[in-house]
């Protein structure tokens, strides 16, 4: 099993990353590989979605960058574990980009998998980040394991981070969690339910 791991700061070796790190020690000390791709800096992001709708024909998006490439890598991984920065309470702009192009054109390699979101601040914003991020997940048809607390670490620096002792602790407990459900999952041997054809809202005169 392996789960993918995104860090939406610009920083490759950041606040978010520390986070990220501390749920990565988890999954992987119960034999669950993982890989961090950083796509915060804007580097690996071209653009963002403009609701061209080729990605229901070509299955994925039509601007060639790192949404393809972790659709790519979500094909064959068992979950995804989302981390931001926290900016004006809300996502890095560029993560935002990202993520819409990646749930709406590879939401089939998305679905009904293990999902979950961290979050990374000096002090606030926290919760508002946490929510926004959580409903790309939950309306993707994603299991979402949970923590000790919403999955928040404070601090303005990496050694910053360090002195969030709950913070690291819910990291770790959310890495425990998700390894526990990817693996029962696995051991289940059950079948996911069957995804039903989308039905839209439809208003009648």
């Amino acid at each position: 099993m392996k789960v993918l791991m995104i860090n939406g700061s610009p920083h490759e070796n950041g606040c978010t990353k520390r986070a990220l790190d501390e749920v990565a020690r988890e999954l992987n000390a119960a034999g669950i590989g993982t890989r961090i791709m950083t796509v915060g800096g804007g580097q690996k992001v071209k653009h963002g979605c403009i609701a061209c709708g080729s990605c229901s024909k070509l299955h994925k998006c039509v601007f060639d960058d790192s949404v393809n490439e972790a659709i790519e890598e979500m094909k064959t991984s068992d979950g995804i574990v989302i981390g931001s920065p926290v900016y004006f309470a809300s996502a890095n702009g560029t993560l935002v980009s990202f993520l819409d192009r990646l749930f709406y054109a590879g939401k089939a390699a998305l679905s009904q998998k293990v999902g979950a979101v961290v979050v990374s601040a000096r002090r606030g914003g926290n919760t508002a980040t946490f929510d926004e991020l959580n409903k790309y997940l939950f309306i993707t048809n994603m299991f979402v394991p949970g923590s000790t607390y919403w999955n928040q670490v404070h601090g303005n620096t990496p050694k910053e981070k360090e002195q969030d002792l709950e913070g690291l602790q819910t990291m770790r407990m959310l890495g425990k969690n998700m390894a526990f459900l990817l693996k029962a999952i696995e051991k289940s041997g059950l079948e996911k339910p069957e995804i039903e054809a989308k039905v839209k809202t439809n208003f009648t005169r």
